[in-house]
């Protein structure tokens, strides 16, 4: 089976732009839930020397001085526009994993009568004319080849061709990729194995590819002997196709201003407990437990931060009796005149909609 990668680029600001053409070659961040902190940059803003994680006011004279387009995240808008890519890709082939909302596994099998780079760019063309959102996609033999095939653009960029498609089925690109990368940028290597391999000298994924099995297999537990063969080119990880159940669904989210009235705090709850319920309903199950709180902030006036779990009689997924589980609950830890940062609710106890108990 040959595998591909298809990654989103700058997949927030990507998004935003669709929506904005104007935003076009204008720097642009996607700042985090309570607007304090960046989340995502287009390209243009990374050049700024814009970081992940920086916090808003440090950076916004920069933002003013560059006409940087800020924007709060929404992230209906970008679950919704994942989904969009994930069905055009099925176009290709239907071997599709889901790996996060901006990256998707895809698996060919049978003969080809097409090439990596004209399938590559056929899969960038598509994907562009049908959403909007520009891609990168690379071609390997195992899944963590094709991870790693998102470092070769440093090999593409002295040809504008290779730009956004890397076939590393191609065994010079293959080995030169390898050669180029360092060990703890290999899917799967953390700070703790990157340190027990440098100490061993292995600095790099080609490194690790040629390293003793037996040292691996002790050290790095199959596991690792694993992603050893997957270097080498021999497919150890198939496509995850049909990802686990979630064993408990979260929606929370930052006020931009404090909020005092309860009405407006039942407002909110109501619809991220309505969201909930609607992921709830797509993986076929059923909560049990609903939990709600609500926090103040901690840098003005007092902090008060609680929850509170309500057993449903029984298990369900409709969305009127958790709206009405999380009222009740929101209505007994409130206080009045205290300011509310955030409110929200948690869904557990999940089990299959097929085996649900009834009460007597």
């Amino acid at each position: 089976m040959l595998f591909a990668l298809v990654d989103c680029n700058n997949f927030y600001a990507a998004c935003e732009r669709v929506f904005a053409p104007a935003l076009t070659g204008r720097p642009v961040i996607v700042l985090s839930n309570n607007d304090g902190c960046i989340v995502a940059r287009s390209q243009e803003a990374k050049a700024l020397g814009l970081t992940m994680g920086m916090p808003l006011f440090q950076c916004r004279p920069l933002c003013a001085q560059h006409r940087v387009a800020i924007h709060s995240s929404n992230y209906t808008l970008y679950g919704d526009m994942a989904a969009r890519v994930v069905e055009t890709l099925r176009q290709f082939t239907p071997d599709v994993e889901v790996y996060s909302i901006d990256e998707s596994f895809l698996g060919f099998s049978g003969r080809r009568r097409w090439t990596a780079d004209a399938q590559g760019h056929l899969i960038r063309q598509r994907v562009q004319q049908w959403t909007g959102l520009p891609v990168s996609v690379g071609f390997a033999a195992t899944k963590t080849l094709a991870k790693l095939a998102k470092l070769a653009n440093r090999i593409a960029k002295d040809r504008p061709r290779d730009l956004g498609v890397f076939d590393l089925t191609e065994p010079a690109k293959h080995q030169a990729v390898l050669d180029q990368t360092d060990v703890g940028q290999v899917w799967g290597i953390g700070p703790a194995y990157k340190a027990l391999l440098n100490a061993r000298g292995i600095e790099t994924a080609y490194q690790l590819s040629r390293a003793p099995k037996a040292w691996i297999k002790k050290h790095l537990t199959i596991v690792g002997l694993r992603l050893v063969m997957e270097l080498e080119g021999i497919s150890c990880l198939p496509l995850d196709q049909a990802p686990a159940s979630k064993k408990a669904i979260a929606r929370s989210r930052s006020f931009g201003t404090p909020v005092t009235a309860l009405d407006q705090l039942q407002e909110a709850t109501a619809a991220y407990t309505a969201s909930a319920a609607q992921a709830l309903r797509k993986q076929g199950s059923v909560a049990a437990c609903l939990q709600v709180s609500l926090e103040t902030s901690r840098f003005s006036g007092p902090y008060y931060h609680k929850g509170i779990t309500a057993h449903l009689d029984s298990p369900t997924a409709a969305t009127g009796p958790l709206i009405r589980a999380a009222h009740q609950g929101l209505r007994r830890i409130f206080k009045e005149g205290l300011r509310y940062k955030r409110a929200g609710v948690l869904l557990t106890g999940l089990s299959p909609q097929e085996q649900v108990q009834l009460n007597l």
